[in-house]
């Protein structure tokens, strides 16, 4: 079996497929991953056949970026939505070539149903938080250019008006790629990449999906890439040499203005030493004292369970691995899934949230919150309750349908094999 694996967006939505990919391999199976040009070289370092879909997005985490620009109006939008998506069209019916399924990831993967449906394999789509399916126990998540119309409606309206934007934003150029492959107009676009049956790449203790659902939601637990790749000789020094330091990062997102600063004052005010991420952003140390330590890439799985408390955006793969390494965290949302995250790691009292952007004084507060004995017991436990199986159920779940499907007397209830 061969398997497609595709997403856009940045490392956030790019590692569950990889984790996926390697587990497949490992169970014998072929994989390629279409996703942006950037992990182009960390996705072949391990083996998996890559095609680059879109344009580099590393520089969309500096807002003088030409392609943020573009993004700053609605017709800069829209021109860059009608070209991602014939890009998506193209590079994915290229690469679907002997592929057995679909496996999308990212819900603006906006071709990957179409080009399986052309080519009459399965497809699956996978969410990696619970608010971006629609559901009535929640809100649809909100990011730049989609704000609802009517913003006090209850959620049954605000989910119509979110499927609305969907045909509005993506309905034309969609059903104009479909007709090119001979496919029909889609009536709910929304729908069509979702379907009614999607995945959920999400801890059900961190981002339990909740019933009754009118989706057949199938929950697998969040994919995890293992990683052994050592610290490095100059971070080990550090952590050897003194309390366990606070860490900060904004992984390949846009950081506020200034943070830096007040990140590292915060993380003075009560005594600690600071790690800080340098991240898509390049956050920089504010002086040349011995307490602050900047870093690039770095095994999360192999630092988290050595820090005080973790400070960050709040994506889904960072607040998993901070939460599995059962440490305290400080969540400054900024967009989309970030604020469900911040406000599950509140309910779950293993850490506190600030807006926007916080202040050194907002942050020592913070930091003075989720430094205690009991927030830190209360973070081991929860740590030790997150599967990390994800990919083994994913993996399994797809074998299965794929063989399913290979078997049309099996769903037409004849025959056993």
């Amino acid at each position: 079996m061969r398997v497609l694996l595709s997403t856009i967006g940045t490392r956030g939505e790019v590692q569950p497929l990889v984790a996926l990919a390697v587990r497949l391999r490992e169970l014998g199976q072929d994989v390629r991953l279409c996703a942006p040009p950037d992990f182009r070289e960390w996705a072949e370092g391990l083996g998996i056949s890559f095609a680059p879909m879109g344009p580099e997005l590393r520089s969309t985490a500096k807002p003088d970026s030409a392609m943020t620009k573009a993004m700053a109006t609605p017709e800069g939008r829209r021109r860059m939505a009608e070209a991602m998506v014939v890009n998506q069209f193209e590079t994915l019916s290229s690469a679907v070539e002997d592929c057995d399924a679909v496996v999308a990831g990212m819900a603006l993967n906006i071709a990957a149903h179409s080009v399986a449906e052309r080519k009459g394999i399965p497809y699956f789509f996978t969410a990696y938080c619970p608010i971006t399916l629609p559901s009535l126990h929640h809100r649809p998540p909100v990011f730049a250019g989609w704000a609802p119309k009517n913003p006090g409606a209850a959620i049954p309206a605000l989910w119509a008006d979110d499927a609305e934007r969907w045909n509005e934003q993506w309905g034309e150029v969609l059903d104009g790629q479909r007709e090119t492959l001979g496919l029909p107009p889609v009536e709910d676009v929304r729908g069509h990449i979702f379907t009614e049956q999607p995945w959920l790449a999400a801890d059900p203790v961190l981002a339990p999906w909740r019933e009754p659902s009118a989706l057949d939601v199938h929950q697998t637990g969040a994919w995890l890439l293992p990683d052994h790749s050592p610290l490095s000789p100059e971070l080990e020094a550090f952590l050897e040499d003194g309390e366990p330091p606070v860490y900060f990062g904004f992984g390949s997102i846009r950081a506020p203005e200034e943070i830096a600063k007040a990140m590292i004052e915060a993380a003075r005010a009560h005594g600690r030493r600071a790690i800080v991420y340098r991240g898509w952003t390049e956050l920089a140390l504010i002086d040349d004292e011995p307490d602050c330590l900047a870093i690039g890439d770095v095994n999360q799985q192999a630092l988290f369970p050595r820090v005080a408390a973790v400070v960050h955006h709040g994506g889904a793969g960072t607040t998993t691995a901070a939460t599995r390494a059962g440490v305290p965290q400080v969540l400054v949302p900024q967009m989309f899934d970030q604020p469900y995250f911040a406000e599950r790691v509140r309910d779950l009292g293993i850490g506190t949230s600030l807006g926007g952007e916080p202040s050194a004084e907002a942050l020592t507060l913070a930091l003075g919150e989720v430094l205690r004995p009991d927030v830190a017991a209360r973070a081991r436990r929860v740590g030790g309750e997150v599967r990390v199986d994800g990919t083994d159920v994913a993996a399994k779940l797809l074998m299965e349908s794929v063989q399913w499907s290979q078997h049309p007397e099996r769903r037409a209830g004849r025959g056993e094999g």
